[in-house]
């Protein structure tokens, strides 16, 4: 068995919000070739925004305590960096003083995918910035479920039994498993409100294998308090009963909304992008999304393509400019910014805190006519 880990931190932002120090991607690199051949097969180091992934390979079990702490050492490590240069947030990420077992309540984000290596493995590695977990609920939907996107579901007799969707209920800690196509419509009723409701595994019925994995930490949810996005990672492993590499990335063509940009409070379309042009400027926009493919073969991570360096992706890239100049007009406004119940752990509380005794009650129409008559 082989596990293929993405853990994730925001431990410093350079500038703002918008990119990963180079000093922190080195630290992070160093670490990662004095762990190979032992804890870990192979790993490299990625970076989304402010973000920094760890995209590590090896023989344990998801969740494993090693690797787990071997991330949060890195991190620690490049906070360190962070710190020293000043940079904003320095940290961020990490809501604990000190490692206990995993990273599960911690802060960093991970997705973890455990599979037997085929002759041929083809993974994509998919890094957001600026959004929340729920933004792959789209796009896993119409890879594994929407035959307008992947043929496969249709010509594909491995893929024509169809997908076990695992989805979690964010607020009340639980999952729920659909069977599709045939329960496909109560599945849509969830994840279409994916600030709640996040995809977190898809599992082929044919194969009886995981076939994506996401991130589904909330850092709201576990600080109490806005602390930043949590910019979700994603492992989707691609053809021989699963989608195409093509079929995969075709939900991307379309830049779809999501929740986050500036301070997390407000809707923007997700943009593709090629790893270089991954940082986030324009109010803290719009949010992108980095698309990295490896082939595993032999313990190794051979890659990546950086799949997203593609002209066919420019007219999703113009699209979501057009978007964001959309949204952007309505300022304050909804659609723009998110409705009153997401922004329940952004500084909109202290707000709200603040005027709460101002608040007065709304005369009855008997007692407002009376003011009247004075």
């Amino acid at each position: 068995m082989t596990t293929l880990s993405i853990i994730k931190a925001d431990t410093g932002g350079f500038v703002g919000h918008s990119a990963v120090h180079p000093e922190m991607v080195e630290v992070a690199a160093s670490a990662i070739d004095g762990a190979r051949g032992d804890l870990l097969l192979d790993g490299q180091v990625a970076t989304c925004g402010d973000d920094l992934a760890l995209v590590m390979l090896h023989a344990r079990p998801a969740d494993d305590p090693a690797v787990h702490e071997f991330a949060w050492e890195v991190f620690t490590q490049t906070t360190a960096v962070a710190t020293r240069l000043g940079l904003y947030g320095a940290g961020q990420d990490l809501l604990s003083e000190a490692f206990s077992g995993n990273l599960r309540g911690m802060g960093p984000g991970y997705a973890e995918l455990e599979f037997e290596e085929r002759p041929s493995e083809p993974v994509i590695c998919f890094f957001a910035d600026k959004t929340e977990p729920g933004a792959w609920n789209l796009p896993l939907f119409k890879m594994f479920a929407d035959p307008f996107n992947s043929a496969g579901l249709v010509i594909d007799a491995k893929m024509h039994e169809g997908f076990l969707f695992e989805v979690y209920d964010l607020y009340e800690d639980k999952r729920l498993t659909f069977d599709c196509p045939a329960e496909m419509y109560d599945l849509l009723m969830f994840i279409g409100a994916p600030a709640r409701y996040v995809v977190h595994r898809v599992i082929s019925k044919s194969l009886r294998e995981t076939a994506a994995a996401t991130s589904t930490q909330r850092l709201s949810l576990i600080a109490g308090k806005y602390v930043g996005k949590d910019d979700p990672v994603m492992i989707v492993r691609c053809q021989s009963g699963l989608p195409a590499v093509g079929e995969v990335l075709e939900p991307f063509a379309f830049a779809y909304g999501v929740a986050g940009c500036m301070r997390g409070s407000h809707h923007a379309p997700l943009m593709p992008v090629a790893a270089s042009d991954a940082h986030p400027s324009r109010f803290d926009g719009p949010p992108r999304v980095v698309a990295l493919g490896y082939q595993v073969h032999g313990g190794r991570l051979v890659g990546p393509r950086d799949l997203f360096d593609d002209p066919a992706f420019d007219r999703a890239r113009v699209q979501a400019n057009d978007m964001m100049d959309w949204f952007r007009r309505h300022g304050p406004f909804e659609p723009h910014r998110l409705p009153l119940d997401e922004l329940e752990y952004t500084t909109m509380a202290a707000l709200e805190k603040r005027l709460a005794d101002r608040w007065q009650p709304i005369l009855s129409p008997t007692a407002d006519q009376r003011v009247m008559r004075r």
